[in-house]
């Protein structure tokens, strides 16, 4: 149980420490993994900036990831939620266009430039709060490693152990505290996971 997120991010650089990872960047995604991500980012003597993606939720269903939306607007879909859900093209690409205008306007708040910054060549340690089905992880991190990261770690405090597999084929290497079989929600393994807004967030990066 982590007490709130500076506290998950102190625990997440004190296990990238004993793990040896370095970094030229720390890149966190908002809204809650920028607190994480200070941390790390001042225990790793890097830079902090933002990789942003929006998730797209299921019909009837928004906290049901089907995927999600890159800030430079590719998208990643769960196909086989989509199947299972049977949910049709129009819905797929009607939410698109609305989570990348979202994006987009996340990336402009946060960054004011290009979606992401240079990481070409760079040791990029991506870190959120936490990952559930891991659909804005993933998108954030085919961003990084698309834009020519040499080596990309994910680092998130807590997860379930199926996703955070799947994650490791998205990335170099993946960094968590605790993976433990019954998950329910990230914000169950925080006493205090309140909500944290967009000023808040961007406030971290100064």
């Amino acid at each position: 149980m982590f007490a709130d997120r500076e506290d998950a991010g102190r625990r997440l650089a004190d296990l990238l420490d004993e793990e040896e990872i370095e970094a030229d960047l720390v890149l966190g995604i908002p809204r809650g993994g920028l607190p994480v991500a200070r941390e790390v980012a001042d225990r790793l003597r890097a830079p902090l900036d933002v990789v942003v993606a929006s998730k797209v939720g299921a019909p009837g269903n928004p906290e049901l990831a089907l995927g999600a939306v890159a800030g430079d607007g590719s998208a990643w879909w769960n196909d086989d939620l989509v199947t299972y859900l049977n949910v049709g093209d129009d819905y797929l690409e009607r939410e698109r266009e609305r989570e990348a205008k979202v994006a987009r306007e996340k990336v402009s708040m946060y960054r004011g430039g290009d979606p992401l910054p240079d990481v070409e060549g760079k040791r990029v340690v991506v870190v959120d709060d936490g990952v559930a089905t891991g659909a804005t992880a993933r998108a954030c991190l085919r961003q990084v490693v698309s834009g020519g990261a040499a080596h990309v770690v994910l680092a998130v405090p807590v997860g379930p152990p199926n996703t955070i597999d799947e994650l490791r084929a998205e990335c170099d290497e993946v960094s968590t505290i605790d993976s433990p079989e019954a998950f329910g929600a990230v914000g169950a393994f925080y006493r205090d996971f309140s909500q944290v807004t967009d000023e808040e967030a961007a406030a971290y990066l100064d």
